[in-house]
């Protein structure tokens, strides 16, 4: 089964990696931590010690407009934080 992973690249989230080695991911809400865990390593030749994982509901978004209030919702993603192994770095920027 395929999923969408993409880095999260915030302040918080690099000054997180610099300290503890823990890196962020916004993941698609069905994946669990073994497929997150398989696709890190994959794609960035690195060993995962651990993987968390916290999902987050969609935001209510609202607009005016000409025609009335136009109400929605913005997509549910989860996010994982994974550790991995000491001495070893993911590189975001590396292909550029």
């Amino acid at each position: 089964m395929d999923f969408n992973i993409k880095p999260i690249v915030t302040e918080k989230a690099t000054a997180y990696s610099e300290k503890q080695n823990c890196y962020t991911f916004a993941v698609s809400p069905d994946a669990n931590k073994f497929q997150i865990k398989d696709m890190v390593e994959k794609l960035y030749n690195v060993r995962v010690e651990k993987v968390c994982t916290a999902n987050y509901a969609g935001k209510r978004k609202m607009r005016y407009t000409r025609t009335g209030i136009q109400r929605g919702r913005k997509p549910a993603f989860k996010k994982a934080y994974v550790t991995v192994a000491e001495g070893q770095k993911i590189d975001f920027y590396s292909n550029m």
